[in-house]
């Protein structure tokens, strides 16, 4: 019997909050706002942010970035209500999530290298690295029929770090770069176990493949 998946902790946010996200998501469709719209209105809210965050304006970058993550859930939840939700929906809601983050940290790492900040440089693109292969890792083990889905740092986390990170690294620098080194090293860690349980899982169905040979 296929063992249910484990809920992640953003797939637990949604249920948590699904009572004030689904009426905001009802009165945003009265309106006439489509979740295409919504996830749209994310992505250019985020490239906003990373042009104020690129100029070291991290407080107002950073209340933007937090103010744009919501719209993550609710172009879902606007989906499903509207009886909307679909792969391709889906898809570009993933893809857009990408893109979104990397640009928060495209103005970050924009920012201290203007400022020679070696280190920050550095911290930025491990964070980056981290944060691409979280989801690199799962969709690629999703698409050869493994289960992915594991982890301490996943989107949601990194953006409750993240973007009060920004706004309180604008009072004292030093929280922003330790926010940025977290998502480093547990992105990056979180990639790993991700890798492993694959590697697991790859290795028992391996197993079981010799044992059924005649």
């Amino acid at each position: 019997m296929e063992q249910p998946k484990k809920k992640s902790f953003t797939d637990n946010m949604r249920l948590w909050f699904k009572g004030i996200l689904e009426p905001i998501a009802n009165f945003l469709g009265k309106i006439g706002l489509t979740p295409t719209a919504i996830t749209l209105t994310g992505v250019a809210g985020n490239i906003v942010g990373a042009v104020l965050i690129a100029n070291g304006q991290f407080l107002w970058g950073g209340v933007l970035a937090m103010l744009m993550g919501p719209l993550d859930a609710l172009d879902g939840t606007m989906a499903r209500l509207r009886g909307e939700a679909s792969n391709w929906g889906a898809f570009v809601d993933s893809v857009s999530d990408r893109y979104s983050e990397l640009i928060i940290f495209g103005g970050l790492l924009y920012y201290y290298a203007f400022q020679s900040n070696m280190t920050g440089v550095l911290l930025v693109f491990a964070a980056v690295i981290g944060s691409v292969l979280v989801p690199y890792t799962k969709a690629r083990a999703e698409s050869l029929k493994f289960d992915a889905n594991t982890g301490i740092l996943t989107r949601m986390e990194r953006y409750m770090i993240l973007a009060p990170g920004l706004i309180l690294g604008y009072y004292y620098p030093a929280i922003l770069l330790t926010a940025v080194a977290i998502i480093a090293l547990l992105a990056n860690i979180t990639a790993f176990q991700r890798i492993l349980k694959v590697r697991k899982q790859g290795h028992e169905l391996l197993r079981q493949m010799k044992q059924n040979r005649p």
